[in-house]
């Protein structure tokens, strides 16, 4: 087969698509020809060609802004086990968590005997989570499948296997919430579903600790950043504009902490809708209000200290290659969000920050202009992370589901 590629459908292809659409099964065998132009038009379908000829395509509908379901996946049948329909629907699946302003939840409904479908939407990231009746022509038997957006985990020894001929023992095992089709195998030399059951954690109780942890990691920075300031205060040669720097560290964490007072409120009162929000203004708070100026100013008080600006050199090195390979890290704040030049600008500027100020204490030259660009620097990171960038979102999960060891 000659090299093919994707590509958004066009109104000009809808011909060619119905024309595949009268010979396939599965997914599109109840599309009707309205649904598939609408789903052209709206930029839900795509397809794959290769040499001008259509291999395969995929269309979806959004019944609403937080729902997409899979209507059709069709693949011409000199053209499968190739891949085509596997990428047609890793694409469509990010193109619509793309456009959706949260986290939408993605679906297809397939027939039990449907095992190509089942394979290829379980290799995808999907899993079977409910029995539907009813649902296409005739008001057969429908497995639901829906893409799974976070990790979950599922247990072991709570995994069996269903025939896929057993439809009433089908039904009966998806019919509690926290099991799922997970695969499908050859059982006796005939297809069967592998059935397991997920481990549910309980939000409350996650969201509880994580507001714990905040508050417990907020008052540990606030208690560090207090002594150094008491150290400042006490020596007459700490520069003043430091002192400010630490003095407003010491608010933006205070402010945090109520912040994550906030968050443990919102749980009592059982309104948790906007939990991921208060969470994130803790975070940045006590990460470019607390964490980072404490950290700037350690080599600062390191020279009051020693007087050795060799070794002050050497830590400001230390603390601002640290503070670079943090930042590249998954473990920081800037790696939850989208990054623009300006911003890959204000993190070099953060890391170099150690450096420059001890280079400015040993040469004996004001620091006022360091610490008012450093603080600039970190308002606007502030602002970046809190106005214009949204909920802390996009970080591509490589599993949805694993198995409990």
């Amino acid at each position: 087969m000659a090299a093919w590629s994707t590509r958004a459908a066009h109104p000009a292809d809808l011909p060619r698509l119905h024309s595949l659409l009268a010979d396939s099964h599965g997914i599109a065998a109840t599309l009707p020809p309205e649904l598939l132009a609408d789903a052209v038009a709206r930029g839900l379908a795509r397809v794959a060609e290769s040499d001008d000829v259509v291999l395969g395509f995929i269309a979806a509908e959004m019944p609403s802004a937080e729902h997409a379901r899979l209507s059709a996946i069709v693949v011409r049948g000199d053209t499968r086990r190739r891949g085509v329909a596997s990428q047609l629907l890793t694409e469509t699946v990010r193109e619509i968590s793309r456009r959706s302003a949260g986290s939408p939840l993605i679906s297809a409904l397939a027939a039990p005997e449907d095992l190509a479908v089942a394979g290829l939407l379980l290799k995808g990231g999907f899993i079977g989570t409910r029995a539907i009746r009813g649902g296409g022509e005739g008001g057969g038997l429908h497995v639901h499948y829906q893409y799974k957006l976070r990790v979950e985990y599922i247990d072991p020894d709570a995994r069996y296997l269903v025939p896929v001929s057993a439809r009433d023992q089908l039904v009966e095992s998806l019919a509690p919430s926290d099991h799922a089709v997970t695969a499908v195998v050859t059982l006796t030399g005939e297809p069967a579903f592998e059935v397991a059951r997920f481990e549910r954690d309980d939000p409350a109780t996650l969201q509880s600790g994580e507001a714990a942890a905040g508050i417990a990691f907020s008052g540990s920075v606030l208690a560090a950043i207090t002594f150094l300031l008491g150290f400042a205060f006490a020596s007459g040669r700490f520069p003043d504009d430091v002192r400010l720097l630490l003095i407003g560290a010491t608010f933006s964490t205070m402010f945090s902490l109520i912040v994550y007072a906030s968050a443990s409120g919102e749980l009592a009162r059982i309104r948790s809708n906007s939990f991921g929000k208060i969470m994130k203004w803790g975070n940045v708070l006590s990460e470019y209000g607390g964490v980072f100026p404490f950290l700037i100013s350690l080599p600062l008080s390191y020279a009051q200290i020693s007087g050795d600006p060799w070794t002050t050199m050497t830590l400001a090195v230390a603390v601002s290659v640290s503070i670079h390979w943090y930042e590249r890290s998954e473990f920081s704040i800037a790696h939850r969000f989208r990054r623009s030049r300006g911003e890959v600008a204000l993190m070099a500027v953060t890391a170099a920050s150690p450096t420059i100020g001890a280079c400015l204490l040993s040469v004996h030259i004001t620091s006022w202009p360091w610490t008012a660009l450093l603080a600039a620097v970190l308002v606007a990171r502030t602002w970046l992370y809190l106005f214009r960038r949204g909920a802390e979102s996009g970080i591509a999960e490589h599993r949805q589901w694993q198995i409990r060891l």
